[in-house]
């Protein structure tokens, strides 16, 4: 009867003894991008937030043009009328406004599809617990740490290249859009591109908090309710707080360290809410929070069963 014993190799008719070795990081990389592929909800949720995204970017695109069509013709954008002399100085002031805003107007659509990251996020790390699968998951690599670096790694640089990919096309076909009215800018302009990759890196920050969040809480529902609480909800109750200027209680001392507004000062330019701090500094206060809930996932998936 022959018997199988691990680390063993059979050489010239010998058995001869492989001493035991720790997998590695590089091993459950590859473990957890073979997962993450594989599942055919990693697709879904992909296409599904890059339409949201360039979709919505290209309709709030084409609602600018039609803005500036209906100022060109003699009305408001309500209806209204204008006067005859005025129109020319509307349709200037107007469209300088619009180009102004012209990368925030056609990424307008990564309000809605950074809910939709927020999903995926949670899921990558979730849909174990809820399937069992952590368990096999640690029984072949029992260094949880190295499982929980492993499936950060690889869940963030697949939401870096989508979040990149999404933004680019979403800004191109705006300004295509934009373009009809001489509203658009181009990607060599002053601080443009460095905007269209912020929308990248946000949108990948984003799926990097609430992975962190699907971390702590194992639950899927409870962690998606939680980031898109998190990342919409609280940006949306803010506007029912008092508007600048209004003293410490204000709009103003809350809109800069809610994470969205945050995060997206990168490429919304001011455009949903008001942001004391510059670009890269809301951008790293973001990154903070999402650090955080990363280092309080990893806390507890270290301590807790699976």
């Amino acid at each position: 009867m022959a018997s199988i014993a691990t680390h063993e190799r059979l050489v010239g008719g010998t058995v001869v003894h492989n001493p035991p070795g720790r997998a590695g990081f590089i091993g459950a990389v590859r473990s957890e991008f073979t997962k993450i592929r594989s599942v055919r909800s990693t697709y879904w949720t992909l296409i599904a937030m890059f339409v949201v995204c360039v979709g919505i970017g290209a309709l709030f695109s084409w609602g600018q043009t039609e803005r500036i069509l209906r100022i060109k013709s003699g009305n408001t954008f309500r209806g209204g009328p204008i006067p005859p002399g005025a129109v020319h100085n509307a349709v200037e002031q107007v469209s300088a406004n619009i180009r102004a805003e012209a990368v925030a107007v056609s990424l307008f659509g990564l309000l809605i599809g950074q809910l939709i990251i927020v999903v995926l996020g949670s899921l990558t790390i979730t849909s174990e617990y809820s399937t069992g699968m952590i368990r096999t998951s640690l029984t072949s690599m029992p260094r949880r740490g190295t499982v929980y670096a492993a499936k950060a790694v690889v869940f963030g640089t697949v939401a870096l290249v989508a979040g990149l990919v999404t933004s680019f096309v979403a800004f191109f076909l705006g300004q295509a859009i934009l373009s009809s009215q001489d509203l658009n800018v181009t990607i060599g302009q002053h601080a443009v591109l460095a905007q269209v990759l912020g929308a990248g890196l946000f949108l990948a920050v984003t799926g990097l908090l609430s992975f962190g969040i699907g971390a702590m809480m194992r639950h899927s529902a409870g962690a998606i309710s939680t980031g898109i609480g998190i990342m919409f909800v609280l940006l949306i109750l803010t506007n029912f707080l008092p508007s600048p200027p209004s003293g410490w209680f204000g709009q103003a001392d809350f809109d800069k360290w809610i994470p969205f507004f945050a995060g997206s000062h990168l490429w919304q330019n001011q455009m949903l809410g008001v942001n004391p701090f510059s670009p890269w500094v809301g951008f790293g206060v973001f990154c903070a929070y999402a650090a955080a809930a990363i280092i309080g996932g990893f806390v507890l998936f270290k301590r807790r069963d699976a």
